[in-house]
């Protein structure tokens, strides 16, 4: 009997996991420079997000409802490089990304979490050169809200 239970179990399991529907994986750079060359190679614009991994409650919120979605997924593959700036409080980094993070934190003038800035990316010689869209944060209304706005953000640049 517990075998026909087991079975019958990992039979349903199977269904449901097949079931999902699966998003593209995404990939989040920490290492701006390294983004930068994606951006260019790949002819999209990054989106920096700076976040408090492990303490920003509206962090957690906006990757909830939005950036754990197939929705946002399935659009960030194809228009957006993803950053991730994290300032968290109790995991450990490191220090080159600290020092990064805290550099673009300055230079973008944030003082609120989640924060994220669209920018543009072109390389003159070997230098990447960043041109500001504009910035945004969380939007209540789930992703296509926030895709619309995000939409409207990188076509205004164009």
């Amino acid at each position: 009997m517990k075998v026909a239970v087991l079975s019958l179990f990992f039979v349903m399991f199977s269904f449901l996991s097949c079931a999902q529907e699966s998003s593209p994986a995404l990939t989040w750079y920490t290492d701006v420079a390294l983004a930068a060359e994606a951006a260019v190679a790949e002819e999209k614009p990054m989106l920096l997000f700076f976040t408090g991994s492990d303490w920003c409650g509206w962090c957690h919120r906006l990757q909830r409802e939005v950036f754990n979605t197939t929705t946002f997924s399935t659009w960030a593959a194809s228009n957006v490089i993803l950053v991730e700036l994290d300032f968290p409080r109790n995991k450990v980094q490191p220090q080159n990304i600290k020092d990064q993070n805290q550099m673009y934190q300055q230079q973008f003038q944030v003082r609120g979490y989640p924060t994220i800035w669209f920018v543009n990316v072109a390389k003159e010689g070997e230098k990447y050169n960043m041109s500001t869209l504009k910035s945004s944060g969380y939007m209540a209304g789930g992703p296509d809200v926030w895709i619309a706005n995000a939409k409207s953000i990188i076509e205004g640049g164009k």
